[in-house]
């Protein structure tokens, strides 16, 4: 949830310490410890300085910020995994909600659903579904929110066999403008249910998410395919052939970008750019080995991982 116009008024005293007194987390101003590294985002480019930002810790916090943002007219932006590129995470001059002490996660496996705090990343999610064999369609990237990901659709690895993160939305608790925290499902607040499947963060403050989770895991194939640039044309038309016909376990993303100094690529390929194979097999991973051979021969790889011989490894990352 954001603003898009803020108050030049000073914050009235009283009502700021009275705020401040009432949250259990950490509220920080300009000048405190902790608040340099709390506005930072994954973006260095940005550079913002909040008024406030206040460090949640659950579910009450949220309602006490987003009612105290409403009556001084403050600015407000939510901060979740802060990998927005653009930066919506934080404002100049108004209030951020941080959601970064809010990250537990909890997984029914008689269920196959998992309810995540707003602040968990990726990983977080990962690391406790996996120890039941179970994932849910998330991003590529483990220190992705979930938050903003899911608001905004959630594309990964698994969306061909399981759909987009959204698709996988059963429910979320939510504040909304009027302070307000509320439970919205298929069979609840079914309007605001349908509003936070992709159209992004406006609606609320998502204080937890609801998943269905999958059969998928621990041991997959997965791994990078890298080609010298000038390969490319022949590599890409070789990839557009090779994904019309293989099954819905396989994810393979063409990256194209300047190689980053990766241990199985050579140094002297280290800040060229590159064309990358990103692959994922949610299946059999000797099976997933036999299927991607044709892509490691759409031309001359400057290197690979795994390489043909190499152990399999689960949601390998793919930096941005």
């Amino acid at each position: 949830m954001t603003g898009q116009v803020a108050t030049e008024m000073p914050l009235d005293p009283e009502a700021s310490q009275g705020f401040v007194e009432g949250v259990r987390g950490a509220v920080l101003r300009p000048g405190d410890q902790g608040y340099d590294d709390a506005r930072a985002i994954w973006n260095g480019l940005i550079d913002r300085r909040p008024a406030l930002i206040v460090q949640c810790t659950g579910a009450a916090d949220v309602v006490d910020a987003v009612n105290f943002a409403r009556e001084q007219n403050l600015l407000l932006s939510v901060k979740g995994g802060g990998h927005n590129v653009a930066g919506n995470a934080v404002n100049d001059g108004g209030l951020v909600i941080d959601l970064s002490q809010m990250r537990g996660v909890h997984v029914d496996p008689s269920t196959q659903t998992v309810r995540a705090q707003g602040g968990a990343l990726w990983g977080d999610c990962d690391r406790e579904t996996q120890l039941f064999g179970l994932a849910v369609p998330g991003g590529v990237v483990s220190t992705t929110g979930i938050a903003g990901l899911t608001l905004h659709g959630g594309v990964g690895h698994l969306r061909r066999k399981y759909g987009l993160s959204i698709d996988n939305l059963l429910s979320v608790e939510i504040v909304t403008a009027d302070g307000q925290l509320r439970r919205a499902s298929a069979t609840e607040n079914e309007d605001l249910y349908w509003a936070v499947r992709g159209a992004g963060s406006n609606f609320g403050v998502v204080t937890s998410f609801e998943f269905r989770l999958h059969k998928v895991g621990p041991n997959l194939l997965s791994g990078l395919i890298v080609f010298p640039f000038e390969q490319g044309r022949d590599v890409l038309a070789g990839y557009r052939d090779f994904c019309a016909g293989v099954p819905e376990e396989l994810s393979v993303w063409a990256v194209l970008r300047k190689a980053p100094p990766l241990p199985f690529l050579p140094t002297e390929v280290h800040g060229r750019q590159v064309l990358v194979l990103a692959l994922l097999y949610a299946g059999d991973p000797e099976e997933g080995r036999r299927l991607i051979e044709p892509l490691r021969h759409l031309g001359a790889p400057a290197g690979e991982a795994p390489s043909p011989a190499a152990p399999v490894t689960f949601r390998l990352p793919v930096a941005p």
